[in-house]
């Protein structure tokens, strides 16, 4: 049984950055020869960063990331490794080139491109004829993968295992969402036992605008076994011994691995064996994260990139005392550090006392500045502005949302003033059915909780205090009765059904695409059904408008779920 060396570099790449990525990668490999690794491999389209988007249609951007690949490809000595990079032909493709030894051995291209939920890939690649050769690689018969090409169960890798690849090595840019992490284990787990081969899946982490990628690479034995697995959220270069075992055992084993007139595949030699190390390093193994830390993680992270990946200094926050602002404002301190954070109580005439209190003693514990400015002066020379204009009709939402939009322009004041980059706090259930004043609350630069349901802002909240060991969070703002405070005693509740009643419909709705009759099966009110499914489709100009946020659910609003504006069909008033 062979031992090969592996280096699982797990990097937090950023579009765009061909040099800043390439300078990553090659002092990577630099480390991991010295620790005497056989093989490095890193994400898919490391030195691109993923997306690229229509980056990849401009000629210079392409010609660059073909001379960062050459960089890397120069400085690479013994250690071979699998980097991810678009390569052109006649067409453009998603590849990973194996470098060793000052050159490129190899190019290998993505064969399933995805075109579905947040991937566009058929926009720009073309893709690959499945025909990619095994890699010799310390005297291991390696194959190269790349992400969707190793979900498909007919895909490249039962090509690759069939012609006698003994690891088959895939790279990945996969978003995360909450529970793909055991979707993508359960997956890679049956995949290496049907090919009855190593599997080493390493992928990226960080954050792209609203993309998160949470890493959690693995590795899996020819038996299906997880043998190694990296920390979800976080850089790093996990280097341990993997014993893979010869190709023609696992074969003769397991019947379902035994080619049927299947040629083996021809072979680069790219490095010979070397004798086992003096010392053995272990494969490490991450312990796995709940939901509710999955979530928040994600969210840290998601902040983190989209602020200093943009060249953002500080964050400011509208923080009102509820508990959607205190988590935003909890994960810009997690993310960014206390320093960078800014506060703004900003009290009406409907202001409560509680709610100024709560907000200014979480601020105390995050140890964030926090400061008032009453919005009522403004607020009240509006309406005496527009009494005259108003006159003969009923108070309504309009002065409701003139509250709002007051505090939406303090903040924008701010952000132009000090260069703050203004942190909405919306949450799903909110921007589902347009519980959200455009120009006001949803006035700003990035919507951290956007694709975070209500009922599960309050599961992370209450994950994140139980991290803390105290309540980090008032335990008031958790126990409160939601409410907007634009009007004497309003709650949520009065406008919405009970969000623990409004969150299943909207899972339902908008990630399942579930109609009326089958939500109406699942036990759920059809009155509520049909009014929660009206307000959903007419605010879709509003969430047009909003600004991006970190996507944790399997369907965001934005590239997972595009719907148009003008529409005449009402999907409220089908049948069931």
């Amino acid at each position: 049984m062979a031992s090969l060396r592996l280096a699982l570099c797990q990097l937090d790449a950023t579009v765009g950055d061909l040099a800043g990525n390439a300078d990553r990668v090659i002092e990577l490999l630099a480390t991991v020869e010295d620790a005497g690794c056989d093989l490095a491999i890193f994400p898919e389209l490391v030195l691109t960063g993923y997306p690229p988007e229509d980056l990849l249609l401009e000629p210079g951007f392409i010609e660059e990331s073909t001379r960062q690949l050459a960089r890397v490809a120069a400085t690479s000595k013994r250690c071979a490794a699998v980097v991810g990079y678009p390569h052109v032909d006649v067409d453009l493709h998603n590849a990973a080139a194996i470098c060793a030894m000052g050159i490129v051995h190899g190019i290998c291209h993505k064969v399933l491109l995805p075109n579905y939920g947040v991937f566009d890939e058929h926009r720009w690649f073309s893709p690959g004829r499945n025909d990619s050769p095994l890699f010799l690689i310390g005297g291991t018969r390696v194959g190269v993968a790349i992400c969707e090409d190793v979900w498909s169960p007919l895909g490249p890798l039962s090509r690759l295992a069939a012609g006698g690849a003994e690891l088959v090595v895939a790279i990945n840019a996969s978003p995360y969402r909450y529970g793909v992490h055991e979707e993508r284990a359960a997956m890679l787990s049956t995949r290496a036992l049907d090919a009855s081969c190593a599997l080493a899946y390493v992928n990226l982490v960080g954050a792209q605008d609203e993309l998160v990628f949470d890493g959690g690479s693995m590795v899996f034995d020819a038996n299906g076994h997880l043998v190694a697995s990296v920390p979800q959220f976080a850089e790093a270069t996990a280097i341990f011994d993997l014993e893979v075992r010869p190709a023609y055992r696992s074969r003769a084993l397991e019947p379902r691995g035994r080619p049927t007139g299947q040629p083996s595949l021809a072979i680069v030699d790219v490095s010979p064996s070397r004798p086992a190390p003096a010392k053995r390093r272990e494969p490490p193994l991450a312990p796995a994260l709940g939901e509710a830390e999955e979530v928040y993680e994600a969210l840290v992270t998601g902040v983190r990139d989209y602020v200093t990946k943009n060249g953002f200094g500080d964050v400011v926050i509208a923080l009102s005392g509820g508990i959607d602002s205190a988590l935003v404002t909890t994960v810009a301190a997690d993310a960014l550090g206390a320093a960078r954070v800014h506060t703004v109580a900003m009290p009406s005439r409907y202001s409560s006392a509680h709610s100024l209190q709560d907000a200014a003693a979480l601020a105390t514990n995050l140890g964030v500045d926090h400061r008032t400015i009453s919005i009522e002066p403004v607020h009240a020379a509006f309406l005496d502005l527009l009494e005259p204009q108003f006159a003969g009709r009923k108070a309504d939402l309009t002065e409701e949302n003139l509250q709002a939009r007051c505090r939406g322009t303090i903040l924008m004041a701010l952000s132009n003033k000090f260069g703050w980059l203004v942190l909405t706090t919306g949450n799903k259930s909110e921007m589902a059915v347009g519980y959200a004043t455009l120009y006001g609350d949803m006035a700003g630069g990035f919507a951290v909780i956007r694709d975070v349901p209500k009922t599960l802002v309050y599961r992370v909240c209450a994950h994140r205090n139980a991290r803390a060991g105290a309540a980090l969070i008032p335990q008031n703002i958790l126990d409160k009765a939601p409410s907007a405070e634009l009007r004497p005693d309003q709650r949520d509740e009065d406008s919405l059904p009970p969000y623990a009643v409004l969150d299943p419909i909207l899972e339902g709705y908008v990630e399942s695409d579930l109609s009326v009759g089958e939500l109406v099966e699942r036990g759920h009110d059809e009155s509520t059904v049909r009014r929660v499914i009206e307000l959903v489709d007419r605010a879709e100009y509003k969430r047009r408008q909003a600004p991006p946020g970190v996507r944790v659910t399997s369907r965001a609003f934005g590239k997972d779920r595009r719907m148009p504006i003008t529409s005449r069909f009402r999907p409220w008033e089908q049948g069931r």
